[in-house]
């Protein structure tokens, strides 16, 4: 009996002291448990633990929100469900350049070879890639957006491009 006693006082101070620490700290805890469904169940108690504390999201329909435990404060998002925006093609209202021209006024390399163009307004790139381009100074080129966010450098005469990054 007084095992029991014992026991379940130990209990109740561990899920006060459970109530009060931060989320990330249960969240650690929880994810150190080895067994599946004991992890499972301890995820579970801590999801009903800030539902519990989070009775100032009640009012707010139709919203989703977020709510700590130790603070009970809410943090309300109105955002629609990702997959209702899923494959709908985003567009700016003030259309992005997706092409440039420029001119060059002067060509440099580094050390590994790499070009090292100033423009006339002041930009500065350099060559990302390996390959072997000639520009001069005084030759108009054109920078292009390329895939996953990187530039293209051509010249319209010409059928090749160099990859490069802006350093100014």
């Amino acid at each position: 009996m007084k095992a029991q006693l014992l026991l379940l006082t130990t209990a109740s101070l561990m899920l006060t002291n459970t109530a009060y620490a931060s989320i990330e700290t249960q969240l650690a805890k929880c994810s150190a448990i080895e067994d599946k469904l004991e992890r499972l169940i301890c995820y579970d108690a801590l999801s009903k633990a800030s539902q519990s504390h989070s009775t100032a999201t009640k009012s707010l329909p139709k919203a989703e929100t977020v709510a700590v435990a130790a603070s009970s404060t809410a943090v309300v998002s109105t955002t629609s469900k990702p997959q209702d925006e899923f494959g709908k093609v985003k567009k700016s209202q003030d259309e992005e350049l997706s092409k440039i021209y420029l001119d060059v006024s002067k060509v440099s390399k580094d050390p590994y070879g790499a070009l090292k163009i100033q423009f006339s307004n002041g930009q500065v790139w350099k060559q990302t890639d390996s390959r072997s381009y000639r520009l001069k100074a005084g030759q108009s080129v054109y920078i292009e957006k390329a895939a996953l966010g990187s530039f293209m450098l051509g010249i319209d005469d010409r059928n090749t491009t160099i990859r490069v990054k802006r350093l100014k």
